[in-house]
């Protein structure tokens, strides 16, 4: 597939909105299902001003979409896809790990289980 330099930019604002691991915790939240502001502040205990601007960046870059009800703002993953591609680094980072800690002579626990 061809990509117009657009079209790249597009791809790489996404995988910068991954870059900061408060937004990983806020995705995997969210992965059980829509949850308000409040929720999230709670789980997370980060503060609402910076778990808002982190929001911010997730919606901006199309991986989170924003409901708003009354006085409250509710937030879900609009793209199921981006937890594909979370599960794939992971696994691969685990993949990675325990290649390395079996060469220094670690023995390590089976393999978990995918979801």
């Amino acid at each position: 597939m061809q990509l117009t330099d657009q079209a790249l930019e597009l791809v790489a604002a996404r995988f910068r909105s991954l870059g900061e691991p408060l937004r990983l915790r806020i995705l995997r939240l969210l992965e059980k299902g829509e949850m308000s502001v409040g929720q999230i502040v709670q789980r997370l205990q980060s503060s609402q001003a910076n778990v808002s601007k982190h929001l911010k960046v997730l919606v901006g870059a199309g991986v989170l979409a924003r409901r708003v009800q009354g006085t409250s703002a509710y937030y879900s993953i609009c793209d199921p896809v981006i937890l594909k591609i979370c599960d794939t680094v992971c696994q691969g980072l685990e993949e990675n790990l325990r290649s390395q800690a079996e060469g220094l002579g670690f023995r390590l626990a089976p393999k978990r289980r995918a979801r």
